[in-house]
């Protein structure tokens, strides 16, 4: 017993091959469920990951001015050499501060949305701000 293949009929038989429209519109709608899913998943890994650049090159700042006080016993003649965060999205500046905050006040701006509405600082007593962000 043999099968054929008759396209005039269009007898299909076993020979039918391919996926349905409601198969593909199924497999369309899953992938549209779990990619609305990770996709803020990801957006806040990535969030993450841009402060934790921030955050990483104010301690650096901040080790390199207290190897600066520690060279010249004061603060006012430290100069950073580093502006930029390492992976650049954040721009290092220092302040002199007051006695209160031991000196200095360091401040990363952000060059992106880093899920924080305010810069991040970092004190010479280490005093940290805004604290929700670090």
């Amino acid at each position: 017993m043999t099968y054929g293949f008759n396209r005039r009929v269009g007898d299909y038989g076993k020979h039918q091959r391919g996926f349905t429209l409601i198969e593909l519109l199924i497999a369309v709608v899953i992938i549209g469920i779990i990619a609305s899913i990770a996709y803020p998943s990801y957006t806040r890994y990535v969030e993450r990951s841009v402060r934790s650049d921030g955050q990483t090159a104010l301690l650096q700042a901040a080790s390199e001015m207290e190897r600066c006080y520690s060279r010249d016993y004061t603060y006012a003649e430290c100069d950073l050499e580093m502006t930029l965060s390492p992976s650049g999205h954040y721009a290092i500046s220092v302040a002199s501060g007051s006695q209160s905050d031991g000196g200095y006040i360091l401040t990363a701006t952000t060059q992106r949305s880093d899920g924080c509405d305010e810069d991040l600082t970092l004190n010479a007593k280490g005093g940290r701000a805004p604290e929700a962000c670090w």
